[in-house]
């Protein structure tokens, strides 16, 4: 019924209606199907989609005056709506949350349009996450104050049942307005690592496995044995290799490469075949279901799979026999794909390669010991990696070059040192390699018409684009772009050719990435716009990713026989997990993200009075957000400590301009800065000019 109504209320002509206008429309005759219609009516209203207006009609909820969000409530009581669909957040006054909590779903009111200012109507759906405390007990009463300081203080009620005391650090949910119940207890404020797994919990991961899964992983065998190869094809005597970091210890996929006589190159990708041992619907698959995905933080992984799974029997870890998928592709010097395999195959990789050896190898023509024997497949490799790169940007293929940090901590887990990450020859072999596979393989389900998930980026919103451009024409920059109306993946390359120019393209390209969409998964196929491909899907890395766990399936299935039913099944249930995997692997970005913040501001507290070289990589009304250009650690020098001046926020050209004395202090601006402050708590850090004398300068040059 839900359905028809919708599509009623779709209709401009049917647009408001009165319940008895629905009833009428939809056909009803009896008393019980208009009960019926209205208890949906209701419930449509409690979930907004539908509005119920004052003279008792009916609409669709995006029709009514209206707004739907997540409350973002911060420490001083006021809050914004975010997640809205409008192209800025909604400012909302302390007094009119109307007892929302953070991370609600609800109703807006826009009260003023030009200042973007509204108030919360009612809450639509109360937030089911996990909030993180101490725990304190007064009187015989215990209360939790949250890590977060925009959530108030909760009274909370099983404290006898789970044996908690003062000091412990819980995970509760909500029981009321202001009261909560433990749902897990962390540990003690004082237990070492504390911070880390209060942040892992916060987002919902789980350092260890429940016990149902340990003991399920019995009948996991720790090598493959003859009967498992039967049917498969034997790649084990092909030299086959893995290239990872260092430490890297659960290693999805494997490579080989060859070249023939008519001169087109042989690429095989070969894929740990998760989906033998994780049976669909079994215990160790519902837990790897609800993880989604492995998190990477600075000291330790939370595994997607049990290690007995990710570093053992389906790691391709050398010189043992690994069940895999493999992917053979013909490929000619053009870099195009004219004939692939896919198949179910038994591999045993013939050496465990590091990114840094292979630079080595590969940059300075270095002899590494272990390696003599695969230095022409190296070269090689890198010669198909060369052509597939220039034709993926012939395409379209958008090369951000961005910038990621390394975090280096002690056996305490303290950081000792921050380093730049570089994408060097080693790492672009395999991201090159891994990008063919996963398109090939998508194409392969995707032109069978069957059911798929992929991986999916739409095109960029409009009005970001135009915000982006007009920022950079204020810079100076000429800007040319969006032939007929609409930005394509050229004029990114373009935009990124005229930015490998200028001393501070790194802030500039941050601000292109914001600019774009977020890729996410879908069982729908939109292709992918930052990659320039038409068809992709993530097929190469089952161990750590949901997603490739699923496509193995998808190919299980379609590589031996199915019928209509397998097919409709697959249909209803990859929306859902398309869906919860794009949650979850937002949820390991914001948990990768809290760890790395708390880290650099435990980092800096070291550091506190030093000065570094820094560029202005954010510009707000509050103050300059600085990145040092030695390690990456960003900081804020608020407005109070630019000088004694008021400043003016120029948000079309991303500057602060002092009042009196014009000032400017603009996006991209390097600058000298001094570390005021930093607290691993609150995950902040604050810096400020180096001296007044830096400050002086700057206004004679000005």
């Amino acid at each position: 019924m839900e359905q028809k109504i919708i599509e009623l209320l779709s209709n401009k002509n049917t647009a408001v209606l009165s319940s008895i206008q629905i009833n009428d429309l939809l056909g009803l005759n009896t008393t019980l199907e208009y009960q019926e219609l209205l208890d949906t009516l209701n419930k449509m209203c409690k979930d907004a989609v539908l509005y119920h207006s004052n003279k008792d009609k009916y609409l669709l909820f995006e029709n009514s005056h209206l707004i739907k969000g997540k409350l973002q409530l911060k420490e001083k009581g006021f809050g914004f709506i975010i997640e809205s669909g409008l192209d800025k957040d909604i400012y909302i006054k302390k007094e009119d949350i109307n007892n929302a909590y953070n991370d609600d779903i609800v109703a807006v009111e826009l009260t003023d349009k030009v200042r973007n200012e509204g108030r919360i109507v009612r809450v639509i759906k109360r937030s089911e996450a996990s909030i993180i405390g101490e725990i304190t007990i007064v009187k015989n009463k215990c209360y939790l104050h949250p890590d977060k300081k925009n959530i108030p203080i909760l009274e909370v009620k099983n404290v006898k049942e789970m044996g908690v005391v003062d000091g412990h650090k819980v995970v509760v949910r909500r029981d009321g307005i202001n009261k909560a119940i433990i749902t897990d207890i962390i540990g003690h404020k004082n237990d070492p690592n504390i911070d880390m797994l209060s942040i892992i919990y916060e987002h919902d991961f789980r350092p260890d496995f429940p016990d149902n899964v340990i003991d399920s992983l019995k009948d996991i065998p720790i090598e493959v044995n003859d009967s498992e190869m039967k049917d498969r094809i034997d790649l084990r005597n092909e030299i086959i290799f893995t290239i990872d970091g260092a430490d890297t210890k659960d290693i999805d996929d494997a490579i080989s490469v060859k070249k023939n006589s008519d001169g087109t190159y042989e690429l095989g990708v070969h894929i740990a075949n998760v989906s033998y041992y994780v049976k669909k619907g079994s215990v160790i698959d519902m837990e790897a279901y609800n993880r989604a995905t492995s998190v990477y933080l600075t000291d330790r992984v939370l595994p997607m799979l049990p290690q007995k799974l990710s570093n053992g029997i389906c790691s391709l870890n050398p010189e043992v026999d690994r069940l895999a998928f493999s992917c053979v592709m013909i490929i000619d010097n053009q870099g195009k794909i004219i004939n692939k395999k896919i198949f179910k195959s038994v591999i045993r990789s013939k050496k465990q390669m590091t990114y840094e050896a292979v630079n080595k190898i590969l940059e300075n023509n270095e002899i590494v010991s272990g390696y003599e024997n695969f230095v022409d497949n190296l070269k090689l490799a890198r010669e198909l990696s060369d052509v597939l790169r220039k034709k993926m940007i012939n395409r379209g293929y958008i090369d951000f070059d961005t910038r990621e940090v390394k975090i280096i901590v002690d056996e305490n887990n303290h950081p000792i040192d921050i380093k730049l990450r570089e994408q060097r020859t080693g790492e672009k072999i395999i991201e090159n390699f891994m990008i063919a596979a996963n398109e090939a393989v998508a194409e392969y389900v995707f032109y069978k018409n069957l059911p798929g998930i992929y991986r999916v980026h739409d095109e960029p919103a409009e009005k970001k684009v135009d915000m982006f451009f007009d920022f950079l024409r204020a810079k100076g920059m000429v800007v040319t772009g969006k032939r007929h109306g609409k930005i394509t993946v050229k004029d990114y390359q373009n935009i990124l050719e005229q930015l490998n120019e200028n001393e501070a393209s790194m802030v500039f390209k941050d601000m292109l990435v914001r600019s774009m969409a977020k890729a996410v998964y879908s069982d729908k196929n939109i292709g992918h716009f930052g990659l320039g491909s038409k068809c992709y899907s993530h097929f190469t890395s089952p161990i750590r990713r949901y997603p490739d766990l699923t496509l193995h399936r998808l190919l299980d299935t379609y590589l031996d026989n199915y019928d209509e039913e397998i097919i409709a099944n697959w249909a209803r249930e990859l929306p859902v997990i398309s869906e919860h995997c794009s949650i979850k692997e937002r949820d390991a970005d914001e948990c990768e993200y809290d760890v790395e913040d708390m880290k650099m501001a435990e980092y800096m507290q070291d550091h506190i009075g030093e000065v570094y070289d820094g560029i202005i990589s954010g510009v707000k009304s509050f103050g300059v957000f600085v990145t040092i250009l030695q390690n990456g650690v960003e900081g804020l020098i608020k407005t109070i400590d630019l000088g004694s001046e008021s400043f003016i926020y120029h948000e079309k050209e991303q500057c602060l301009v002092g009042q009196n004395t014009k000032i400017k202090y603009s996006l991209g601006d390097k600058i000298k800065i001094e570390v005021l402050r930093a607290s691993k708590e609150d995950r902040t850090i604050d810096f400020k000019l180096e001296d007044e004398r830096c400050q002086k300068k700057r206004r004679i040059k000005r």
